[in-house]
């Protein structure tokens, strides 16, 4: 049996909480023996728990990647739970602790970011990537672009292993419970329906939605919008809005925990990202549903949608190109099959839940035998 301790710093449900969650649904617990560790109030400790799962809280880790007591506090989580392998998902601190416990180290990449130019100029992209490849016998990117943004700060690229997220797949509501989840938001039957689930932040790109909408709604199309999620933006959007008359055009859904009914009254996907972005797990929950997307070429987003195939890509920040292409997937009930069936194949090879416990798995043996 192989004991593994991940170690996360978030205190909401992220990307990666929602990775750990998809990996301990689906691991082998024949061969290995998962616990995770975690800041002492993180909404993940009861998911992590109705998993049968071992959630170990500790105080002085909650959103911090590197913060020395906390060092401390995991070396000691480390010590009493013995694991052979870390599994660490951004946080530093689990790192140094981990090696300097002498375990075998996995770090996880989740983001994208833009480098600033400390680390991409010498000599701290030199010093950068030293620290990096010190402190991990693995490195997993979730995307080429977050490979790529981990190169960039120094990181050599024969250390990084690309291993795409996977979900588990979403089941979509009858034809009945469709409709009536459209008239529960105020939607017609036949209306064309558009959403967007991300945090209300700038670099989600909501205006620029917002601003294709309009340029839809002018020259009289049917056409819905439903944002999504909650966020610092919100009450901005709510008044891009009123500014341009398209309350009958736009429902803001608020924080949605029920993700599958929501993505089946969807006939496309929307992410405007130009920030931040590795692979969005929305994406793949809604291409295991059959939904294709219109989402921008930043990040990892080329890595999930194949241009012309389950979707379009379109340039950032481009609320005209956004446009043009929902209006092209409104306007080809052909083509829109076509997507939507590549939707479910691409899916099935690539982003599955177990394709992605599988790889992670693969990694966990191969370290914990270099540690011996």
């Amino acid at each position: 049996m192989i004991r593994v301790l991940n170690i996360v710093s978030d205190t909401n449900i992220g990307g990666a909480g929602r990775c750990i969650l998809n990996f301990l649904a689906h691991y082998d617990r024949t061969v290995f023996q998962v616990d995770v560790a975690l800041p002492r109030k993180s909404l993940l400790i009861p998911e992590i728990e109705k998993l049968d799962t071992r959630a170990i809280p500790v105080e002085g880790i909650g959103d911090k990647s590197l913060d020395f007591r906390g060092i401390k506090l995991l070396k000691a989580v480390i010590r009493d739970y013995d694991p052979r392998v870390v599994h660490t998902h951004g946080a530093m601190s689990g790192r140094i602790a981990a090696r300097q416990c002498k375990r075998a180290v996995v770090y996880t990449r989740h983001s994208v970011f833009p480098v600033g130019k400390k680390l991409s100029r010498q000599p701290g992209k030199w010093i950068n990537g030293k620290i990096n490849e010190h402190y991990a016998d693995a490195i997993i990117a979730v995307a080429e672009a977050a490979k790529a943004n981990l190169v960039d700060s120094g990181v050599a690229p024969g250390k990084i292993q690309v291993i795409l997220n996977g979900v588990e797949r979403q089941i979509r509501l009858s034809p009945e419970e469709i409709l009536a989840e459209k008239a529960r938001y105020g939607i017609a039957p036949d209306r064309f329906v558009a959403g967007i689930l991300a945090r209300m932040d700038p670099v989600k790109g909501h205006r620029y939605l917002l601003e294709a909408a309009k340029i839809i709604n002018d020259q009289g199309f049917p056409f819905t919008v439903v944002i999504a999620g909650a966020g610092p933006l919100e009450e901005e959007l709510k008044q891009q809005v009123d500014r341009m008359g398209m309350d009958d055009t736009v429902i803001f859904a608020g924080f949605v925990t029920d993700i599958p009914r929501l993505l089946s009254i969807l006939d496309v996907q929307i992410n405007a990202s130009y920030g931040t972005e590795a692979t969005s797990l929305a994406l793949l929950e809604g291409m295991s549903m059959g939904v294709p997307a219109v989402a921008t070429d930043y990040g990892g987003n080329p890595g999930v949608i194949a241009n012309g195939e389950n979707g379009i890509l379109v340039p950032i920040q481009n609320s005209e190109a956004l446009a043009r292409a929902i209006l092209d997937i409104m306007n080809d009930q052909t083509g829109y099959r076509r997507m939507a069936d590549r939707c479910h194949e691409i899916f099935d090879q690539k982003f599955t839940a177990d394709i992605y416990a599988r790889n992670i798995e693969d990694v966990y043996r191969r370290v914990a035998g270099k540690r011996g």
